[in-house]
């Protein structure tokens, strides 16, 4: 009986994904200040800073503002050395899930917009996030939330301009990072149930 509990103990745990840390949160999602427009040709490029010990990173959240109705399905997303360029450590047409939305007194859905990615593992220092070609069901323009945070930011047409919500997800301290993995947990598991034989054995 104690050994088919702790099987399913291990089974239960193995399910358990590794969760992400923030690596880079630059604020709350205003939605009343401005956005700007990540599709129909225009990009918006935002700095982050990875923390000395590098980071894995794994996914970007960030506020857009859509129009009623309308869900963004995709955008591209990149990280480089500058803004819009430079050295290019990932590019990728990423899927995002939307949540959280409220209309705004502008008359748009303010929303989260998460998305995951295998993503490079970066060295300490400070990158850019690139938005551009961004997606939604209805071909209608898609919005980034600015909300004066600490990045620098710039639109590719206007210049510098205050910064936008986002937050960059991923491993601090790079691969093996502080959750565990599934594979880690499965080990453990292992573990314990070849000593929870051990002992069945003893004891009969």
């Amino acid at each position: 009986m104690k050994l088919r509990l702790a099987f399913a103990v291990c089974v239960a745990l193995a399910a358990i994904p590794a969760m992400a840390d923030n690596v880079y949160d630059n604020g709350p999602i205003s939605g009343v200040s401005n956005s700007w427009t990540i599709n129909l040709g225009f990009i918006v490029s935002d700095t982050f800073t990875v923390g000395a010990g590098g980071a894995d990173i794994t996914g970007l959240n960030f506020g857009a503002w859509v129009f009623p109705g309308d869900t963004l399905q995709s955008a591209e997303v990149s990280i480089t050395s500058s803004e819009f360029g430079g050295t290019t450590y990932f590019d990728q047409v990423v899927n995002f899930t939307q949540s959280g939305c409220s209309l705004n007194f502008f008359g748009f859905e303010v929303c989260t917009e998460s998305g995951a990615f295998d993503g490079p593992s970066l060295a300490g220092g400070t990158y850019w996030v690139n938005l551009q070609n961004a997606r939604a069901n209805t071909g209608d323009p898609v919005y980034w939330d600015e909300n004066n945070g600490q990045s620098l930011a710039s639109n590719d047409s206007e210049g510098t301009i205050p910064s936008e919500a986002f937050t960059i997800l991923g491993t601090n301290g790079g691969t093996g990072g502080t959750v565990p993995e599934p594979s880690s947990i499965m080990l453990l598991g292992s573990g314990i149930l070849g000593v929870g034989a051990l002992l069945r054995r003893k004891r009969f």
